[in-house]
């Protein structure tokens, strides 16, 4: 690319976007890279206060910041992950095309955005998304780079992607709602109405539901009952800190065969 007088750039090609900013109405490219410029186009890019602008010189050795950054996408996408339509002023947005659980490679995230010249944003590790959201941005800082360091980034990096979005498993829930205030009636259960929204985000359905008191050999029962009918999992809800009557935590650790962590 070279730098050249806005007014002597009739009949050239922009090699980036040129963004113009109207406060409270536009944020966006007036002018898209490729476009030929013409007479009518400079005084607004004067307007925009561009007195010299970069147009394209031939040169087979450099990238253009958009080609950089589809290399830099093809290191990203994968499964249930997409790319924006369009390539905004040199980046790309990686969406999400179901609900799902993120997972990152850190290390090698932590590689390209050592490289220099480019970089990689994103949500973290371990991060539930959902349909359509953007997890991750990636762009070439530069205007134009080596296209033999994207090759070298590249065979770096490669082949496994960067991110993987495992969708959700749709599972099937019973909940045991233990506590002797509920199972007597004394109060409403507000609780388990908030379990069953929670799972709900996650695609899991709820499918049975027991109430018990607090004796441990009644939560037990309900626990097997709920197991006994083929759920994937069993949810308990009771106060587990300092409260003496609750038991639950010890029918827990009666019907499951491992305790992994209290």
């Amino acid at each position: 690319m070279k730098q050249i007088k806005t007014t002597e750039a009739v009949g050239c090609m922009l090699c980036h976007d040129v963004t113009q900013i109207i406060k409270d109405v536009k944020k966006g490219p007036a002018f898209r890279k490729g476009h030929i410029l013409t007479e009518e186009d400079i005084p607004v890019l004067l307007s925009l206060g561009k007195d010299h602008i970069y147009v394209w010189e031939v040169d087979e050795t450099m990238l253009h910041e958009n080609d950089a950054a589809l290399l830099l996408y093809d290191l990203c996408k994968n499964e249930h992950l997409s790319r924006t339509s369009d390539i905004k002023e040199g980046k790309i947005e990686l969406l999400a095309e179901c609900d799902g659980l993120l997972r990152v490679d850190r290390k090698r995230l932590y590689k390209v955005n050592s490289f220099g010249e480019v970089m990689i944003a994103s949500v973290h590790d371990f991060f539930p998304v959902k349909k359509g959201q953007h997890v991750a941005g990636m762009r070439v800082i530069p205007l134009v780079i080596e296209k033999e360091k994207m090759e070298r980034l590249r065979s770096l990096i490669s082949p496994e992607p960067l991110f993987t979005l495992l969708p959700y498993q749709k599972k099937k829930v019973g909940i045991v709602t233990t506590g002797n205030e509920v199972f007597h009636g004394r109060i409403t259960d507000t609780f388990t109405p908030v379990v069953i929204e929670k799972l709900a985000e996650y695609g899991a359905e709820v499918v049975m539901q027991e109430k018990s008191d607090d004796n441990p050999e009644n939560i037990l029962a309900a626990l097997s009952r709920v197991l006994a009918s083929g759920v994937d999992m069993a949810i308990c809800t009771g106060g587990m800190s300092v409260d003496p009557d609750d038991r639950t935590p010890f029918a827990i650790a009666r019907a499951a065969d491992t305790v992994v962590t209290y």
